[in-house]
């Protein structure tokens, strides 16, 4: 136990170099992400002059004109193909990548600053609105991709190019005499020079990050200070950009979704580096607010389109939804962080729904497409897309893909904790010994999965293993002889010592669940979504004969579980014969009628996992379907 007070780091993640996944769910959906996504979007920054960009020879009437966030569309890039070329090495990827770095690192003026829109095109705009031009923003993801790249090559050329834009952002923010009291509108610098400090060692970027998070929502604010000296109006509601009050004073999760995910992300990681506990006091606060009453079935956050974002409790329509990629990205982040400082189900369990749902939704399953917003219901007319103007979602998706392993273990002095169950090895070390861990499992399509565990030499250490908090039927066996263990937040506890060989099976219970939504949430009264094991399943029009928004489910109709080898990739569907639709003519001639007048008949339902829809032709999807009481 530590002789200090205030939360700690206890648990490290694995990295995901020690990781390796072969599964039939996340292995195939990686690959794509190696061979086809990264390519395309490394062809896309081309061909839209993000990359090219950086040689700073653009010239005034020229188009296009460097946006001002275009720096970060790039960064999230180099972070993902490092990821990438760090587990895969390859020449034609690595090429690619020494090109952008070479021209980024060239880039860099001689003060240090790093921003091409702002060298080029509004020099004399420097600084000049942190509200809404994103500076910080960018400045964060170049140094998460600087690490990255480090790490993944050993290059020091574009982490020395970073810790230079670091070290000059510190002489220009901050409380001496002469700095500007500001931060960034859009949070990320924050998550990132945390970042750097673990990466370096340099005490002064954790305290640089330390003076963004506490600057923020001080009185007064510093961005209608910044707005009245450009001579504007400065308005008086900064809740979009989470700067309406200090943070450790803020209750629920307000404005942009994204902007929120990565603030409350630096605020967890502080809170361990600091051992500060009313950082992590508001934390469990905001995620309270958010897991149990802002957050849809699917994981996604942020249901309105105006502000990218929250509106208030229970507001989460379908067919609107905004549910952006890079929130429901922004919330894994949240939960991995989370754990590190607590080893509590309720984290991975928030952070498994959205990487099974709301997150790999985002890209198609050739990873050429991609959505920004997951609505939870589509009248045919919401689709994938090669690239948006604003193309935050697709490098991001990459990013995570690309070091998805580091999710799955963790590991403290004296435990190994499993969060997710997905086949593959890994290695790592537990009370100083290496261990080799090896899963077997067909999960998410079925609920068993077997650990063999290889100590170097037997080693006494703690196995924590996650009980979702899915499952209701929950069976060990440690060695082949079934266990019953403590559990502590919902995991699963074995402690013994262990020997090279030993073996651990879990059984989950895995039927086909119908999930209801809490009386408040207006939108899905008398509705019910389906979900079997983690995953969230949709209807589609193309696997049904009328529309599925047609479509009753009886509360006594038998879903049947059932593989398809062909089907999106190979998926588990649920099938039933005794579904109820209006019989053809029903609504012929009448806007309205008598429920009693509409004759129904047994219709086909196929549900699909959302986290596949919009792969095939056009057509209606819906999450949440109608349930017939009774057969018809």
């Amino acid at each position: 136990m530590s002789a200090h007070p205030g939360p700690e780091r206890r648990f490290r993640p694995l990295p995901h170099t020690q990781v390796t996944i072969a599964d039939r769910f996340w292995a195939p959906r990686l690959e794509v992400n190696r061979r086809v996504t990264l390519a395309a979007e490394y062809r896309q920054c081309k061909q839209t002059g993000r990359i090219d960009a950086f040689r700073l020879d653009w010239q005034p009437g020229r188009e296009p004109v460097p946006h001002i966030f275009w720096d970060s569309d790039v960064a999230k890039w180099v972070e993902a193909a490092s990821y990438s070329l760090a587990t895969h090495p390859d020449q034609a990827l690595a090429g690619m990548l020494q090109e952008v770095v070479d021209l980024i690192v060239a880039a860099q003026q001689p003060d240090g600053y790093l921003n091409v829109h702002f060298t080029v095109v509004e020099p004399e705009k420097r600084w000049s609105n942190l509200r809404g031009w994103h500076e910080l923003y960018s400045a964060g993801h170049l140094i998460e991709a600087a690490v990255a790249h480090h790490q993944a090559t050993g290059s020091r050329a574009l982490l020395d190019c970073l810790c230079r834009y670091a070290d000059y952002i510190g002489t220009v923010f901050g409380t001496r005499p002469g700095q500007k009291r500001g931060y960034c509108g859009h949070e990320e610098i924050e998550l990132a020079l945390v970042r750097l400090y673990r990466a370096t060692g340099e005490r002064r970027y954790l305290d640089l990050a330390t003076y963004f998070v506490n600057e923020r929502g001080q009185k007064p604010c510093y961005f209608a200070q910044e707005a009245q000296a450009r001579g504007e109006q400065p308005g008086d509601d900064f809740s979009t950009l989470q700067a309406h009050l200090p943070v450790r004073e803020q209750t629920e999760v307000v404005g942009h979704a994204v902007r929120a995910m990565y603030l409350y992300s630096a605020m967890a990681d502080l809170a361990g580096e600091t051992r500060d506990e009313s950082l992590l006091a508001a934390c469990r606060r905001l995620w309270d607010n958010l897991t149990l009453r802002r957050m849809y079935v699917t994981g996604g956050i942020g249901s309105w389109r105006r502000n990218e974002g929250f509106t208030s409790d229970y507001d989460l329509p379908n067919e609107t939804a905004y549910a952006e990629t890079c929130a429901a990205i922004g919330l894994v982040f949240w939960a991995h962080r989370m754990l590190q400082l607590e080893c509590d189900g309720r984290y991975a369990d928030v952070m498994e729904r959205a990487l099974y749902n709301g997150v790999v939704s985002g890209v198609s399953l050739d990873g050429t497409r991609f959505f920004y917003e997951n609505p939870l219901a589509s009248l045919g007319d919401h689709h994938r897309q090669d690239w948006f103007r604003c193309a935050c979602c697709p490098p991001n998706l990459a990013r995570l893909l690309a070091s998805l392993g580091q999710y799955v273990y963790m590991v403290s002095e004296d435990s190994l904790a499993v969060h997710l169950y997905v086949q593959g090895e890994a290695q790592g070390e537990v009370a100083g010994v290496p261990v080799a861990i090896r899963q077997e499992t067909d999960y998410p399509w079925q609920g068993q999965a077997d650990l063999t565990l290889e100590p170097a030499s037997p080693v006494d250490f703690t196995l924590r293993l996650r009980m979702p908090a899915w499952c209701d039927d929950w069976k060990l066996w440690v060695n082949g002889r079934q266990t019953e263990v403590p559990v502590e937040a919902g995991y699963s506890v074995i402690s013994r010592t262990w020997q090279p060989g030993d073996r651990v099976k879990v059984l989950m219970g895995m039927p086909a669940a119908r999930i209801v939504a809490h009386p408040a949430v207006a939108p899905d009264r008398g509705l019910i979504a389906l979900q079997r094991g983690p995953l969230v399943y949709c209807l589609e029009d193309v696997d049904h004969e009328v529309p599925v928004q047609a479509i009753a489910l009886p509360r006594q109709a038998w879903l049947t579980p059932t593989w398809q080898p062909d089907l999106l990739g190979g998926v588990m569907v649920l099938e039933t014969e005794e579904a109820l639709a209006p019989a053809p003519g029903a609504w012929d001639r009448a806007l309205y009628q008598s429920a009693k007048a509409v004759p129904m008949q047994p219709a086909r339902l196929r549900a699909v996992p959302y986290c596949t829809w919009d792969n095939r032709e056009p057509g209606g999807m819906v999450v949440w379907l109608r349930e017939a009481p009774t057969g018809r």
